[in-house]
């Protein structure tokens, strides 16, 4: 009974960090957002690995897991990019971003940011019934795009810790950051739903054979990590979605 429940406890802490992270959304403080998304991340990994490795895969554990995906990795980027919009538009805000600021704008654009989360919707809900999808990806999976997303806070707080800008003197540019914010929300919400195979990260066994195209993802991953930090966070989902191109049009390598 224990053993068959480790998957689902993972995933329910999946869930309760993705609440955690909501609160601190709402909040305004969207680095602490980011921090429960990531040991979020790390939970929703783990929980489908336990999974098989244990041989205990439910029905009704795949119903938790899209559950807790939906607000981890549904709700809440909505949430934070509706945030950062806000930000943007807010510009008197601006001294303590991302760390608990109230922004305060009667613009209906930063309401944009919840088109991730309908997306995210469909998404999940095209997973749970695509037999394509049972070992590769068919479009970027929820969590992909959350670390796009909430990546933003932390490059940007880094940013400002690393060199003490002060965001007022750029307010100007504020109107273009958050143009591109609204182009980042279409962009990755179409690649959600879109008819693109993506290699999946998961193990099924750890020959290096099998498992050459993740292994050497993973390595360059760590290496660009290293290197930039946060800042490679969306670097490596592009990668992610280029290499999976050129694997499956290019090597004619179908995963």
């Amino acid at each position: 009974m224990i053993k068959k429940n480790i998957p689902n406890t993972l995933t329910l802490g999946n869930l309760f960090c993705g609440c955690l992270a909501l609160v601190q959304a709402f909040n305004g403080n969207l680095v602490w957002a980011a921090y429960f998304v990531g040991i979020s991340l790390v939970l929703d990994f783990f929980d489908g690995f336990a999974a098989r490795a244990l041989k205990v895969s439910s029905p009704i554990g795949k119903d938790l897991d899209s559950l807790a995906d939906m607000v981890t990795f549904g709700v809440v980027p909505g949430v934070v990019m509706f945030k950062m919009l806000s930000f943007t538009l807010a510009p008197l805000y601006l001294t303590d971003i991302f760390t608990g600021t109230e922004a305060k704008t009667d613009s209906l654009i930063p309401y944009l940011g919840f088109i991730i989360t309908v997306f995210s919707c469909i998404r999940l809900a095209k997973f749970n019934n695509d037999t394509r999808q049972s070992d590769s990806f068919i479009g970027l999976p929820t969590p992909a795009n959350t670390m796009v997303i909430c990546s933003f806070p932390l490059i940007a707080q880094a940013q400002i810790e690393s060199q003490g800008l002060n965001l007022l003197e750029y307010k100007d540019l504020l109107p273009v950051l958050s143009w591109f914010l609204v182009g980042i929300t279409v962009v990755f919400s179409i690649l959600l739903v879109a008819e693109i195979p993506l290699f999946a990260l998961k193990f099924k066994n750890f020959s290096w054979l099998t498992n050459k195209l993740v292994y050497s993802f993973l390595a360059v991953t760590a290496v660009l990590v290293a290197l930039l930090k946060f800042v490679a966070i969306p670097l490596v989902i592009v990668l992610y979605i280029l290499v999976s191109i050129v694997n499956n049009i290019f090597l004619k390598n179908k995963v």
